[in-house]
C-alpha cells in the first residue's frame, strides 16, 4: 500500500488529480472499488456466521434486493446531478439549493460519522492483526494500520485508494473462494447441499411485516433501498469514486455492475456458512456465530491458504476514507471551497484533460491544506480506535448507531432539495427532527436497523415540507391584500 502511494505520488500535482483522479479511472476499476469499499472485515467474517447459526439461512439476501434497486435509482436520477458542473463533493449540491449553512451541516455530520466509523474499522482490523502478531498488541496494531493508511493516502490521493481497492477486491474474493474449496473438499459438496436443504439453510424470503425482524422481504426492499440511497447516493465516501470517472454513463455502469457483484459475493459468503454448518454441525467451539469462520481459518485451513485468508480479512478492512474527509473539509468547510469552485480560462495542468482548474496559487494552497487535513483525519481515526478498545459497548453497534443517525437525515435533505417549496430554515429543522427521530427509534425501540434510514429520511422530508408550508402561509397572510383590478 505504501509503495502504491509512492507510485501515484508523482501525478498528484493538483486538487483535481488528488481528489478526483483527473476523471481518468475506468468504470470497471471504480466498480471493484465500490464493492471493496462496502465490504468490511465484519462482512467477511460475520455473513458466513449468519447462515451457519441455528435458524440461519439465506434471508440476508433480501437486503441485497434493496441494495440493487437503489443502485438503479441512483444511476437514473442521482448520477446526472453529480456531473453538472465540476463537483468536488456531493454536498456542493446542497449549497446550490439551500446555501452554505445546510451544506456545512451535512458535511460536518459526514466528517464526524466517517471518522468514528473508520476508527472502529481500524480497531476491528487490529484485533485480527494482533491475533496473528501478538507482540504488536491491539494498540500497536491500531497505530500501525493507521499510519499505513495515512502515508499511502497522503502520497497517492484518491487514485492510489481506488487502485489499491481493486487489488484488495481480488485478494479477499480469492481468499473466500479458497476457504470455500477447502471446506467443500472436507465435507463434500453434495453432502453439504443435502444437509443445508434439510436444515432449511436455503430459505430466502420472509414476507412477515414485523419491524423488529432484521431480514424480511419488506425490510430488505424498503429499508435496504433507503439505506443504499443514503450510503451510495449522498455519502461523499462513495460519491467521490463516481466522480473519478469521466461521465455519468461510466459511473452508472460501475455502480450497476457493483450490484451484481455484491449479490454474488453475499451469496458466496452465505454458502460458506452452509459449508461451515456441514463441517461443524450446530455446535462449534465458539461463543458467537461471528467466530465460527475465523475458528475454521485458524485451526483447519492449510498453512499458506490460512495466510491468504487472513490477508483477505485485512484487505477487506483497508479502504481509506481520508481522501473523502479531506475533500469535504477543504471544499465544504474551509475558505478554499470557493477557490476550488472557481472556473479559470487558463489551460489544464500538464498531463490532465481540459476542463475546470482553480488558479495555480489557490490550488497549491489547497493542496497543502489537504495533505495536512489527511494526516489530522488519520490521527483522529487512530485516536477513536484506541479509545474504543476500552469501552464496554460493542464497537460495531456504536458504528452502526452513529451511521444510522446521519445517513437518513442527509438523504432526506436531498429529497427536500428536489422540491421547489423547501427553504434553508425548513431543511435545517427537518434534519434536526430526522436525527432526533432516528435516535429515539434506535435507542428506545426494538426496530431493526434497516428501517433507520427510512425513519431518518422521511422524518426530515416530512418536517421540512411542513415547516415550508407554514412559513409560506405566514408570509402570504402578512403580505398586503392585492387591490382589485380597475374596471
Amino acid at each position: 500500500m505504501i509503495a502504491s502511494g509512492f507510485f501515484f505520488n508523482a501525478r498528484q500535482k493538483s486538487t483535481r488529480r488528488y481528489f478526483l483522479a483527473g476523471h481518468e479511472v475506468p468504470w470497471w476499476a471504480i466498480s471493484a472499488s465500490i464493492v471493496a469499499t462496502e465490504t468490511s472485515t465484519i462482512t467477511f467474517i460475520s455473513v458466513p456466521g449468519i447462515a451457519w447459526a441455528r435458524g440461519g439461512d439465506f434471508r440476508f439476501l433480501q437486503v441485497v434486493i434493496g441494495y440493487c434497486l437503489a443502485r438503479v435509482i441512483i444511476s437514473a436520477v442521482f448520477m446526472p446531478w453529480y456531473f453538472r458542473g465540476e463537483l468536488v463533493t456531493v454536498y456542493e449540491l446542497l449549497q446550490t439549493r439551500f446555501g452554505p449553512s445546510v451544506k456545512a451541516l451535512a458535511a460536518t455530520l459526514f466528517v464526524i460519522m466517517r471518522t468514528i466509523a473508520d476508527g472502529v474499522r481500524l480497531l476491528l482490523t487490529a484485533f485480527v492483526l494482533a491475533a496473528v502478531f501478538k507482540a504488536f498488541g491491539v494498540s500497536g496494531s491500531v497505530i500501525g494500520l493507521g499510519v499505513v493508511m495515512i502515508v499511502f493516502t497522503l502520497l497517492g490521493g484518491i487514485e492510489a485508494i481506488v487502485w489499491i481497492e481493486v487489488v484488495q477486491f481480488a485478494i479477499y474474493i480469492g481468499g473466500a473462494i479458497a476457504a470455500a474449496v477447502v471446506l467443500a473438499n472436507n465435507v463434500g459438496f453434495e453432502h453439504a447441499m443435502a444437509l443445508g436443504a434439510a436444515a432449511g439453510k436455503f430459505r430466502l424470503f420472509d414476507f412477515s411485516l414485523d419491524l423488529t425482524k432484521t431480514f424480511t422481504f419488506w425490510s430488505g426492499l424498503i429499508g435496504g433501498t433507503f439505506l443504499t440511497l443514503s450510503t451510495h447516493g449522498t455519502d461523499q465516501y462513495m460519491v467521490q469514486r463516481y466522480l473519478c470517472t469521466d461521465r455519468p454513463r461510466s459511473a452508472a455502469k460501475a455502480l450497476l455492475a457493483s450490484g451484481i457483484v455484491v449479490l454474488a459475493q453475499f451469496a458466496m459468503f452465505l454458502f460458506i456458512g452452509v459449508l461451515l454448518y456441514a463441517f461443524y454441525g450446530e455446535t462449534a467451539p465458539v461463543t458467537a456465530p461471528d467466530q465460527v469462520f475465523p475458528h475454521f481459518i485458524a485451526n483447519h485451513m492449510p498453512v499458506g491458504l490460512s495466510g491468504l485468508v487472513i490477508a483477505a480479512i485485512l484487505a477487506a478492512a483497508m479502504s481509506s476514507s481520508l481522501s473523502a474527509i479531506a475533500a469535504t473539509i477543504v471544499s465544504d468547510l474551509l475558505p478554499w471551497g470557493g477557490l476550488l469552485a472557481r472556473r479559470q480560462a487558463a489551460g489544464p495542468a500538464a498531463g490532465e484533460t481540459a476542463g475546470w482548474q482553480p488558479a495555480p496559487q489557490d490550488d497549491k494552497a489547497a493542496m497543502r491544506v489537504s495533505r495536512v487535513i489527511t494526516v489530522l483525519a488519520g490521527v483522529a481515526q487512530i485516536a477513536v480506535g484506541l479509545a474504543m478498545q476500552y469501552t464496554q459497548r460493542s464497537a460495531l453497534n456504536t458504528a452502526l448507531a452513529i451511521a444510522s443517525l446521519i445517513n437518513g437525515p442527509i438523504l432526506g435533505v436531498f429529497f427536500l432539495g428536489a422540491t421547489k417549496r423547501a427553504s434553508t430554515p425548513s431543511a435545517l429543522v427537518g434534519m434536526s427532527a430526522g436525527i432526533a427521530a432516528v435516535a429515539v427509534v434506535a435507542f428506545t425501540t426494538k426496530t431493526a436497523w434497516p428501517w433507520y434510514a427510512v425513519v431518518g429520511s422521511m422524518t426530515t422530508f416530512a418536517v421540512g415540507m411542513i415547516v415550508s408550508w407554514i412559513s409560506t402561509a405566514r408570509s402570504e397572510d402578512s403580505s398586503p391584500s392585492p387591490r382589485p383590478d380597475p374596471i
